[in-house]
């Protein structure tokens, strides 16, 4: 619609400020982030009839719709649903949108300080929910939250539905600027907060909106559509017991949070998506894991693609928190290291070719023996993805954002040793920070993939001159056997702080990952 057009249009009605039958979104608010160029932002709300003519105008542009033919959900209204062209400045913004009436009066509502940057959803299970305020160091983050007011912030309420929603059933945290009262928020994600703001900080400044929407305790398919699990064959469900709001024992089925917390979001165009969870599933689905969590992005991708008009990537950037620790022995193996290997759809390592434009953090070496499954360590998680998700999703050069990943592994002719090697591809070398941590089978290899308990440790030492490899000892109990299989860091809590044996010399707070082979 051009301006001459809207002019007329207006002059046609008398043009009056009120509360009208149009209105945006619940997400929709004064304060938020749409998603900058070269993607195209949608903007959306409902209006009580059908076909109804709706004008929105913004930095100087017009754009005229029309509102669904039928109601869309239960609330009986149309939607309207405008797209905007790419928009490379970052605002503020107000965005105005029109509704003539039949009385001959025009109702405008407005969206005010809308900025134009990256949006990311953050989810998953109490990790991600855990509170900037509840970590190390919370109070150091929230006092200087008011340094970063291009940093927007939103949370959804814990909500869960047997259909999928159109909008939020509940709101936790209205779009909020960056501040020590939004930032110190129950409702602010520590990861979420720490990955936006350490990413703002590199691309010099730019709009971040986070947009957190999770769950303590929930499994991997209760955030699935209906299609993963058909994809993955999986019928019962989880029974959730969770203390909410005084109600014990919360029953929630597969696809409830996914209907109620992430389907809503589909409609709003996003930079990608943010994961902390698989805690849940380490004793529930462990085995369908590496399929869940796969044909989750796969579909997640997919829907939001389709749902704002091809203007989200169909392979948006996706980033996930590997599983950190939980109990103080050291000495329980547990569903823990196999969801960390699932988690890289057993590959060892992300970005791969199975799942593209994936990246992760390691978080196996955090261990927070009085936080127990919850290390209270959050900014080096917050450190590691923000490095990865700038060398994947922003495509910035010269970041080590990987750990060292293993290529070959081979018995050094004439001794009792192994030789470990890593590829240059992703650090110029290695640096062993202790000589534990590598365990090999010997056994036979039925019994080394049935049976946790038949590996025996293999320390590592330097092998001087040559920076990418490392060796091990072969115990006395495999000398002159065959092997079977090797594996790194295969227990809940692998070790001490910070104090796994392998790290990217390059950045030296970036662990190798936890990894396993059978010959």
């Amino acid at each position: 619609m051009n301006e001459f057009y809207l002019i007329g249009f207006l002059i046609a009605f008398y043009f009056l400020r009120v509360d009208g039958t149009v209105r945006f979104a619940n997400y929709y608010q004064n304060h938020m982030v749409l998603q900058r160029a070269p993607q195209r932002a949608v903007v959306w709300g409902y209006v009580e009839d059908f076909n109804v003519p709706i004008v929105l105008t913004m930095n100087r542009k017009i754009y005229g719709t029309r509102s669904s033919s039928s109601a869309i959900d239960r609330t009986g209204e149309s939607i309207w649903s405008v797209t905007l062209d790419a928009e490379s400045e970052e605002g503020p913004f107000n965005i105005d949108v029109h509704q003539p009436l039949p009385n001959g009066t025009i109702v405008t509502i407005t969206l005010h300080d809308v900025l134009f940057g990256d949006v990311w959803v953050c989810s998953g299970q109490s990790n991600m929910a855990f509170a900037v305020r509840n970590m190390f160091n919370g109070s150091i983050e929230i006092e200087n939250a008011d340094k970063y007011p291009k940093i927007r912030l939103f949370t959804a309420s814990r909500q869960q539905s047997s259909t999928p929603e159109e909008e939020l059933l509940a709101i936790a945290l209205p779009w909020s600027i960056a501040s020590a009262d939004s930032v110190g928020s129950p409702y602010t994600s520590a990861v979420c907060w720490l990955y936006g703001r350490m990413v703002q900080v590199e691309l010099d400044g730019r709009p971040i909106g986070l947009v957190h929407t999770s769950w303590g305790g929930t499994a991997v398919e209760l955030w699935s559509p209906p299609q993963v699990l058909k994809d993955c064959g999986i019928s019962r469900n989880p029974r959730v017991s969770i203390d909410q709001d005084n109600q014990l024992d919360i029953v929630l089925n597969n696809t409830v949070l996914y209907n109620a917390m992430i389907h809503p979001f589909t409609r709003m165009v996003i930079k990608g998506a943010l994961w902390y969870q698989g805690e849940a599933n380490a004793n529930f689905n462990r085995n369908k894991y590496k399929c869940t969590f796969s044909k989750m992005i796969e579909h997640w991708r997919g829907i939001w693609h389709e749902r704002t008009m091809s203007n989200t990537d169909p392979t948006f950037p996706f980033g996930f928190v590997q599983l950190s620790t939980r109990e103080a022995t050291g000495n329980v193996i547990g569903g823990f290291p196999w969801i960390r290997w699932h988690q890289t759809f057993d590959v060892g390592y992300v970005p791969n070719d199975v799942v593209p434009n994936v990246f992760m953090a390691t978080a196996m070496d955090l261990r927070d023996d009085k936080g127990g499954i919850h290390p209270r360590n959050k900014l080096d998680v917050g450190y590691r993805l923000s490095r990865s998700g700038l060398a994947i999703a922003y495509n910035l050069t010269n970041i080590p954002y990987q750990g060292p990943i293993i290529v070959d592994f081979s018995i050094i002719p004439h001794t009792h040793q192994i030789q470990v090697m890593y590829s240059d591809k992703v650090s110029k070398g290695v640096q062993l920070r202790n000589t534990n941590g590598f365990e090999i089978c010997c056994i036979a290899e039925d019994i080394c993939k049935s049976n946790e308990t038949v590996w025996v440790a293999a320390p590592a030492s330097e092998i001087k001159g040559s920076p990418l490899s490392i060796s091990l000892d072969i115990p006395s109990s495999c000398i002159s056997k065959r092997l079977f299989g090797y594996r790194y860091l295969w227990r809940e809590t692998p070790c001490a702080y910070k104090e796994a044996a392998v790290y990217n010399a390059e950045d030296q707070e970036v662990p190798a990952p936890p990894y396993i082979h059978f010959f």
